[in-house]
């Protein structure tokens, strides 16, 4: 969209660090959470600021004992045999995997994840997860707890942030996009037991000992298109989410914990 489209829905007044407070505190947020946050800048109307009056925001309601976690994923840092959107010439593949620059979390932008996250990446005191397609960022006293330790392998399962955020009590806000966006879920489809359920092999460029390497990554064949009737489902059978506005936004709070639980039951009796 574009940005005098957004200004012309935002109506009388522009959405500023104050009123995203108060929308915050409305919807739920409280100080010392572990929040984490999925979003859409252009959702939220226009912005005096733009994504730093956001993360100003969630940073100020949060408080010192907060600790802000976001996906920082960079997929592109990935086997372009599987690349679709768009691919690239089957000449260009072994090219590509000798010559990709590695992974290197202060440096490697994300892909495809919006303003807010790339402005959080690059924020003083910020930690950044060292997985090299779908790091986490995070900053608070949690940061390096949440993002420590994130394996390879199985990327968005036990053995990485997300797991950190549910054995923490973390909470998960949804700001102006929807259940398709929320990585929660995707820890849900690895403890859940399923047909279909199947691992598939992809590999990165890292550096090991300070030499750049090819390595090979296993995995899930994740999957998202049942993700909105999750979210719709757990909504409408439970009490857990809050639901409002952050300014022209939908927002939801929600505690991840009960999410992921409630979806593990919900894919294994509907996949």
């Amino acid at each position: 969209m574009s940005e005098r489209k957004v200004i012309e829905r935002t109506g009388n007044r522009p959405i500023t660090v104050d009123s995203l407070c108060q929308d915050l505190i409305q919807l739920g947020v409280q100080p010392g959470m572990i929040l984490l946050v999925h979003s859409s800048l252009s959702a939220l109307g226009w912005v005096c600021g733009g994504p730093v009056a956001v993360l100003l925001a969630l940073e100020q309601v949060l408080g010192e004992s907060g600790t802000l976690v976001m996906p920082a994923h960079s997929g592109d840092l990935s086997d372009p045999a599987d690349w679709e959107n768009p691919p690239v010439p089957p000449e260009w593949w072994e090219i590509i995997r000798e010559r990709m620059p590695a992974y290197v979390s202060d440096l490697t932008p994300t892909r495809g994840m919006g303003v807010i996250v790339e402005t959080f990446r690059r924020q003083r005191g910020v930690k950044r997860s060292e997985h090299p397609q779908v790091s986490f960022v995070a900053r608070g006293p949690k940061a390096e707890a949440i993002v420590a330790g994130h394996g390879l392998d199985y990327g968005l399962g036990d053995a990485s942030p997300l797991a950190q955020v549910y054995s923490l009590g973390g909470w998960i806000l949804l700001l102006g996009v929807g259940h398709a966006s929320n990585t929660s879920l995707h820890l849900a489809e690895y403890r859940a037991q399923y047909k279909g359920k199947r691992e598939i092999e992809n590999g990165a460029p890292v550096y090991r000992a300070g030499q750049r390497i090819w390595v090979k990554i296993k995995d899930l064949d994740l999957q998202t298109a049942d993700f909105e009737r999750i979210g719709e489902d757990f909504l409408a059978e439970t009490a857990k989410v809050a639901y409002g506005k952050a300014g022209l936004a939908d927002a939801q709070l929600m505690p991840q914990h009960d999410l992921v639980d409630y979806a593990v039951k919900w894919i294994e009796r509907h996949r």
